[in-house]
């Protein structure tokens, strides 16, 4: 069962994106993966309410002190947090903080044909770095339609763990299966940024949100169905 919780999570020291270390069209980069798995920079590097009430919003990444999951969607921000090893809750607010985060504002998507051999997150890979050669990258990107399966995960680290690896850093992390659901996925692609906001195997850092808004966290594994795919409107 899926618990609904409207939490609300204190930070009295607003911090903008001053630590933004990158800001590329319209994508806007603060904070560092890297930092937070190897250093334990694990406090935030932004509060989202400095950002927030901003249609065409789009944003991801963990929520500081990697307590749960992040994602901004046209401008309403969820929080996922774990409740047991099948259950978490979602709820909406911007009252949080994150280590590292990566958003843009996109007025409007354009949908781009996705071919039916592109199933899962290897092939999609390659099929937005191939159609996005000439585009000023980073890009935000989105999927919409029927997942077959997909695996997500939410970031669940006991209060007080000190960080200095991935390893640990993943302590109480908890998976989640999902299937045969619609979905909304939101990711950004960057060939560049490796450590900053994808992990070292990957060019995309993505979050999935069932349509029901009752499961959302990062995205491990996608199987494909009938999806349609977005990129901004150029």
């Amino acid at each position: 069962m899926i618990l609904l919780a409207g939490m609300v999570a204190c930070n009295p020291s607003k911090k903008e994106s001053t630590g933004t270390i990158g800001t590329y069209e319209n994508v806007k980069i603060v904070g560092a993966m890297k930092n937070v798995m190897w250093k334990g920079e694990l406090a935030g590097s932004i509060d989202l309410d400095t950002i927030s009430n901003k249609k065409g919003l789009y944003g991801i990444g963990p929520e500081s002190f990697l307590t749960g999951e992040l994602l901004i969607k046209d401008g309403e921000n969820f929080v996922s947090r774990v409740t047991s090893d099948t259950t978490m809750a979602v709820a909406k607010t911007f009252v949080v903080s994150s280590p590292f985060f990566v958003y843009a504002n996109v007025d409007e998507w354009e949908e781009t044909a996705l071919p039916k051999n592109i199933r899962n997150i290897a092939e999609l890979e390659r099929f937005i770095n191939e159609i996005t050669l000439e585009e000023k990258r980073p890009i935000a990107f989105k999927l919409t339609g029927k997942a077959s399966k997909a695996a997500i995960h939410v970031q669940n680290l006991p209060k007080g763990t000190k960080v200095t690896s991935p390893d640990e850093a993943h302590q109480g992390q908890t998976d989640y299966t999902i299937k045969n659901e619609n979905v909304e996925i939101i990711g950004f692609f960057s060939t560049e940024h490796k450590g900053i906001f994808t992990h070292h195997h990957t060019f995309l850092h993505m979050h999935l949100i069932t349509e029901d808004e009752t499961q959302m966290g990062h995205l491990d594994e996608l199987e494909i169905e009938d999806m349609k795919l977005y990129l901004p409107k150029k």
